[in-house]
């Protein structure tokens, strides 16, 4: 059974990936088959800090609890993962291993955000090239087409970008200034929240639930009580594996 999350996706019932049988809930599903359903979609590529306790070397395992697993992780800004890389990871593939009472995870369909845009707004962002805070200063189009579907997409990371360039390669080429970089993180941000946040879709995790997303259409960003202390809503631990990106972005 599925159900449609208009615009991002949709939510299947009654697949079981830990055997493919058919209850209504899965369960836990272990780190060796969360990594054999990832390579369904690619080559697994994993950059993150290897937590003890991650059940398998290309699980990334986050927690509210450092001895569990790794803290803070997608609290700096909305974003989409890999920006840092010179092709951004195609898929992220999430499972919750134990599910908190609170701790929610908020997604945006990126094509929808910017073809809600005023003219004004799309041209200064169609403009702009992100420069990563990583690996040689990467820049990166903000606004590119989707390398499978050739919609616009977004490339972006509020909380891992140094600086963004104006026309990139052209001979307008310039940096943005520090205030046109505030202006414009704060302008994809607002966007971002529009409306109150019409766009953005807030999954309320459930025992069982594993996320497959389209890492270069969807972004996301951890909701302030994925990191509320485990004596007050119990303890959250999501895996997380990631698919390596084979298009860099480009316009």
């Amino acid at each position: 059974m599925e159900k449609l999350l208009k615009p991002l996706g949709c939510e299947v019932r009654g697949v079981d990936l830990k055997t493919e049988n058919r209850p209504e809930n899965q369960g836990i599903v272990s780190g060796d088959r969360h990594v054999e359903i990832s390579r369904w979609f690619g080559e697994l590529e994993s950059t993150f800090y290897k937590h003890p306790k991650s059940p398998h070397p290309d699980v990334f395992r986050v927690s509210n609890d450092k001895n569990e697993g790794c803290t803070n992780v997608g609290r700096s800004g909305w974003h989409i993962d890999g920006t840092f890389q010179p092709a951004p990871f195609s898929y992220s593939l999430y499972h919750m291993e134990s599910v908190p009472k609170e701790g929610h995870t908020l997604f945006i369909p990126l094509t929808e955000l910017i073809e809600s845009l005023d003219k004004d707004t799309y041209d200064t962002w169609n403009k702009a090239w992100m420069v990563s805070d990583r690996r040689s200063s990467l820049v990166h189009p903000l606004i590119y087409s989707h390398p499978q579907t050739g919609k616009p997409v977004l490339c972006f990371h509020l909380g891992m970008t140094t600086g963004f360039i104006w026309n990139y390669k052209l001979p307008s080429e310039a940096t943005a200034s520090h205030e046109e970089y505030e202006a414009l993180l704060k302008s994809i941000d607002s966007k971002i929240n529009q409306d109150n946040g019409k766009y953005i879709y807030v999954h309320k995790w459930e025992p069982g639930d594993f996320i497959i997303s389209d890492n270069l259409a969807v972004g996301h960003f951890a909701h302030s009580s994925t990191q509320a202390p485990r004596s007050e809503v119990g303890l959250r631990v999501l895996h997380r594996t990631t698919i390596k990106g084979t298009t860099p972005p480009k316009k």
